[in-house]
């Protein structure tokens, strides 16, 4: 089992403000119902969040889209309470910023209206991106959300039986998400970028990880 950073340390859980005292500069944690955790980025982990972020940029650029690619950028939902979200790949609405209070000031958005797109490249803390971020997710809004599982690291209720690396696209339909699962050559379907031209195995592909030469 992995630790958060306050569970091993023995402390009390956190405030979003004490939170950002202490870590609101190092961009690999966040905080979720007051506890710290570390959202462990490797070397695999960002070859595949960096190539999500490389194919979402092209697509934004292509459609002259008013939209901008944050990398771990903190989302604070405005009622989250104690939790402060760190997403791999955050797709932000421009036309929005003017009413995100913090904006000005500090990387941090508060308003799901303002994201119309989310990727979380999956670590060892898989169920947080699984289960509390898909329902905190679809709360806010958010068109569309990729976990991008490139060690197949989810349980098999999610991911299937053999596991294996997985791209789960979950698309926002009256309020809640519907997941369908991309593995191998499968092309992707997307719904906030329709023209994207790219499978599975090309966005899980990493150096450690040669299954899909």
């Amino acid at each position: 089992m992995t630790l958060t950073i306050e569970q091993s340390l023995g402390a009390k859980t956190l405030s979003v403000e004490a939170f950002l005292a202490q870590y609101g500069s190092d961009n690999r944690y966040e905080l979720i119902d007051g506890e710290v955790f570390d959202v462990e980025p490797t070397g695999p982990h960002e070859e595949v969040a960096g190539l999500i972020t490389t194919k979402v940029c092209v697509q934004i650029d292509q459609a002259s889209l008013p939209w901008l690619v944050l990398q771990r950028g903190l989302l604070r939902p405005a009622q989250g309470g104690m939790t402060a979200f760190r997403p791999d790949v955050m797709v932000v609405d421009r036309t929005m910023l003017g009413e995100e209070p913090l904006w000005p000031t500090q990387s941090i958005l508060t308003q799901g209206r303002s994201l119309k797109f989310v990727a979380e490249v999956v670590s060892s803390n898989w169920q947080n991106d699984y289960a509390r971020k898909l329902e905190d997710y679809a709360t806010l809004g958010i068109p569309e959300y990729w976990i991008a599982d490139y060690a197949g690291l989810g349980g098999v209720r999610y991911i299937g039986k053999p596991k294996q690396p997985t791209l789960s696209v979950c698309t926002l339909v009256d309020g809640e998400y519907e997941v369908r699962l991309f593995q191998g050559e499968t092309a992707i379907v997307s719904v906030v970028f329709p023209d994207l031209n790219l499978t599975a195995a090309q966005v899980l592909k990493t150096g450690s990880n040669e299954q899909f030469v």
